[in-house]
């Protein structure tokens, strides 16, 4: 691609050097420069790119957007205020617009984003649509399918999965959008036609250090982001029973549908839940009413269900579609999903990972459970060490045993991870049991400890009797565990059911 047609995406600049250069790439990292790779300088938290422009001009780099000047006499430079937004611009432009050519969903928020994107695309789906997804899990279309590196991946790679995407016949994605993904532009080149916000509490915050720091991303999606899209059509979807949310309604400038459980334009109402799932009766704005059933449980699915509904609304998917679309989401990896066995015990792995997520599921376990619940939880190491002993305290509140483990300690000793949960356990007036067998026996709260997540899984599950909830909580989804600098195979799912046949074995 010309140079010159690359610059057309970019109004604010300051060019020297020739339009006619070949383009064949567009890297931030000097080490994957070749000759004729248009090399963009970003400045980073600890790194800055504008250190390496003369290693990539070594490298063969004959043209470079910088945030500043950059003078060599056979090259070419791109003077620009914001070189991350740059470049979200230009990799967009390099893979043909992609977003321009299909109908684009945007989800974020704190929890629910992958929830609410299975559920948009199997409504879609049902409406008769191709679709592609780019989430926290995996990346898919038609019979592809990739797991994911990041939830919203740098503009380079994003934009060519979306090429991709368009090209293998998907003409609706639905896209989960981080905050370090808005906070770094890395969706400036997409052009949406919906966006939506799941709801907000305390996460991320090793990254963006303070809540508003948090919630600013999240609004600029929605005041920037959806606002300069060149759709003719754009709709934001709000979850008004969200404080964020509220304060969100009053900044959006982009015509908009909310949601709730008691109001909204979208909102529920006869709401039954139980191990079975969730019944409802769905308020469709100006389309009437629905019943709807899902097999998928707790009220924070509900709110997952009617951010769908209205993002399939806002599209003009056709009721029928909704309704049936809901109804065939039955499992979302790693999302409250169950672990079939035959002791008669409740088995859920969630990936609930922050004291928000894991008190929604645990409110979830209280609605519809009549016995113990025993909890299974860690906290990462080099994350947010703010929640560990919040985490703790959700836990003890609402659970008869805790059990304290690891989840990916990193770089971090796990004992000191679970010390940091177990202040929060102990805020809560729940002690420490010195076994299993004294946690199993006591008529009170209480909590053990194992470091090893297998073995925690494992005595989590021997405490079990028939009619409890045992829930996993914190990995979900993911498929290896991070011990310093090594990442291990390991599946808590997999881990569950490997405990569950040991169990049986022993017990004859």
């Amino acid at each position: 691609m010309k140079l010159g047609h690359l610059l057309t995406v970019l109004d604010e600049k300051e060019f020297r050097g020739d339009e006619q250069d070949d383009i064949v790439s567009i890297v931030s990292h000097s080490a994957c420069v070749r000759e004729k790779s248009l090399f963009v300088a970003i400045p980073g938290s600890r790194v800055d790119g504008h250190n390496f422009l003369e290693a990539a001009y070594q490298a063969g780099a004959r043209a470079f957007v910088t945030q500043r000047p950059f003078l060599k006499p056979d090259a070419s430079t791109i003077v620009v205020p914001d070189a991350r937004h740059a470049l979200a611009l230009l990799a967009a432009e390099f893979f043909g617009q992609p977003t321009r050519a299909a109908t684009l969903i945007g989800i974020t928020g704190t929890n629910g984003k992958t929830t609410t994107t299975y559920l948009i695309e199997r409504i879609l789906q049902h409406a008769g649509h191709q679709v592609g997804v780019l989430g926290t899990v995996e990346y898919r279309y038609g019979s592809r399918r990739e797991a994911a590196g990041q939830t919203t991946p740098e503009p380079m790679a994003l934009q060519k999965v979306l090429r991709d995407m368009l090209d293998g016949g998907a003409r609706h994605m639905v896209m989960e959008v981080s905050s370090q993904g808005l906070d770094q532009r890395r969706v400036d080149g997409c052009q949406f036609d919906a966006g939506v916000f799941t709801n907000l509490s305390p996460e991320h915050l090793d990254y963006h250090e303070t809540l508003d720091n948090y919630y600013l991303s999240k609004e600029r999606f929605f005041t920037q982001v959806l606002a300069s899209s060149a759709k003719k059509k754009v709709r934001a979807i709000i979850n008004q029973d969200d404080p964020m949310g509220k304060c969100l309604l009053g900044k959006i400038r982009v015509p908009h549908l909310s949601f709730g459980i008691a109001g909204g334009d979208i909102r529920a109402q006869h709401v039954s839940l139980s191990p079975a799932g969730i019944s409802a009766e769905l308020c469709l704005h100006r389309e009437g009413s629905i019943a709807i059933r899902s097999p998928l449980l707790g009220t924070f699915n509900l709110y997952n269900i009617l951010a769908a509904a209205a993002a399939a609304l806002a599209l003009d998917i056709p009721v029928a579609a909704i309704r049936s679309g809901i109804a065939a989401v039955d499992l979302i990896p790693g999302r409250m999903e169950r672990i079939e066995n035959r002791s008669g015990i409740l088995i859920l792995v969630d990936y609930a990972h922050t004291g928000d997520a894991l008190e929604s599921a645990l409110k979830t376990l209280k609605d519809i459970a009549a016995r113990k619940i025993i909890t299974v939880f860690g906290c990462g190491g080099d994350r947010d060490r703010e929640k560990r002993p919040v985490m703790g305290r959700v836990a003890a509140h609402y659970s008869d045993i805790v059990v304290i483990t690891s989840d990916n300690p990193r770089s971090e000793p796990p004992e000191r991870i679970i010390e940091e949960i177990e202040a929060g356990v102990r805020d809560a007036g729940v002690s420490r049991a010195p076994d299993r067998h004294a946690a199993r026996n006591s008529d009170t709260k209480t909590y053990v400890v194992y470091p090893d997540r297998a073995q925690a899984i494992h005595e989590a599950l021997s405490l079990a009797v028939p009619g409890d909830s045992v829930l996993i909580a914190g990995k979900g989804h993911e498929t290896t565990q991070q011990i310093g600098a090594q990442k291990f195979s390991f599946d808590d799912r997999e881990v569950a059911r490997c405990a569950l046949q040991q169990l049986s074995a022993s017990t004859g």
